[in-house]
């Protein structure tokens, strides 16, 4: 016999008895082998869960099992739903991969559904009713690199918080302390979010490129973004930028051994309880001392990664160098990150000019 595949019908619904109302319990058992076979090709429990958060959002909408679902309501779905260019793709995506594999005749979902209910489930989503991915970057417009008087004004406020922290007799000097280093860090390097959340302290080492630096002439980056159905990403980033190797060396030198025992653990950035910092709370603070420079409520953490590539291309790196350094398979994609400042683009153009006037002089 045939060997079946993982989130097969036949092994889903094994060895239950048959339910009063099937539909419920058969929407169920679809869910619980679309799991299985995410599990089977070694996708994260996030984007499993992300999809199937998708699909029950979709069903709930209908009001319909998803062997009744038409283009139709998809159509309406959409059309009501204030999402950006890429959220729609992403729900799109969704629904269409689930109901390729209930219609794949491998997994046996269509026998099933026609025994059981009398009907078939079908693909709802095609090339003429589902958004396409025509531009290479679908960000909001107003996501920007920051300038670099921009960057100042933060690393100014945070600073300045951190100041008025030693100051005062409240707790939260070193919490603002490690958040000053930890923005700085992220630029610096050319992080997102997340990795900077999850480096150790043992991530950073000397490069024999740059004696000057020290233990601190790249950083490992252990949890890049992933491919999909691959493990994070890894990618050794250059230290480029001096003033962040004094800044991060005296943290680990005066401020992080203060956390007392948790000290001793591998994270960089620990919280008052010892523990790594989240994501969540890196964003929450980032806010905080985005309004108190009076910066665009639209900035993320996410903006000084295009902060470190637009500077960098402004200071004359190399594209390629570049691409390793953020870690892209493509330079299309380091190209989104890059804009050029428009001090910097007056710079460039008044050199092209003086070399063509002066040869037009010598010739």
């Amino acid at each position: 016999m045939a060997r079946r595949p993982a989130g097969s019908a036949a092994l889903t619904l094994v060895g239950t008895a048959s339910p009063l109302h099937p539909e419920p319990a058969l929407f169920d058992a679809m869910i619980e082998g679309w799991c299985r076979q995410h599990s089977a090709r070694r996708l994260s429990a996030t984007i499993t869960r992300q999809r199937v958060r998708v699909v029950r959002r979709f069903a709930e909408f209908t009001g319909a099992w998803p062997w009744e679902w038409r283009a139709g309501q998809l159509d309406s779905w959409v059309a009501q739903g204030r999402w950006a260019q890429s959220t729609v793709r992403n729900y799109e995506g969704s629904l269409a991969l689930f109901l390729a594999y209930l219609c794949d005749p491998h997994y046996g979902w269509a026998e099933q559904c026609e025994r059981l209910v009398g009907t078939v489930p079908t693909q709802i989503c095609h090339d003429y009713n589902t958004a396409v991915h025509v531009d290479e970057n679908e960000g909001r417009p107003e996501r920007r690199p920051l300038t670099r008087a921009e960057l100042q004004a933060l690393f100014d406020t945070a600073d300045a918080a951190v100041e008025e922290a030693a100051g005062s007799p409240r707790k939260g000097w070193l919490a603002a302390f490690r958040d000053a280093t930890l923005f700085k860090v992220t630029y610096a390097w050319g992080l997102r979010r997340r990795e900077a959340a999850m480096l150790d302290v043992a991530d950073f080492g000397p490069n024999p490129a740059a004696p000057e630096l020290g233990r601190f002439g790249t950083c490992q980056v252990r949890f890049g973004k992933a491919m999909r159905g691959s493990p994070p990403r890894r990618r050794v980033v250059a230290s480029v930028m001096p003033w962040a190797v004094e800044v991060l060396s005296q943290y680990l030198a005066e401020v992080r051994p203060l956390h007392g025992e948790p000290a001793r653990g591998p994270a960089l950035w620990l919280t008052e309880r010892g523990e790594r910092i989240s994501p969540r709370r890196i964003d929450e603070r980032f806010a905080q001392w985005r309004a108190d420079a009076h910066l665009p409520a639209e900035l993320s953490v996410h903006c000084l990664r295009h902060s470190y590539t637009s500077h960098l291309a402004e200071d004359g790196a190399d594209p390629l160098f570049l691409q390793h350094q953020l870690g892209h398979s493509f330079a299309s994609t380091t190209a989104v990150y890059t804009t050029v400042g428009a001090d910097h683009a007056n710079r460039m153009l008044r050199r092209v000019l003086e070399r063509a006037f002066g040869q037009e002089a010598g010739s």
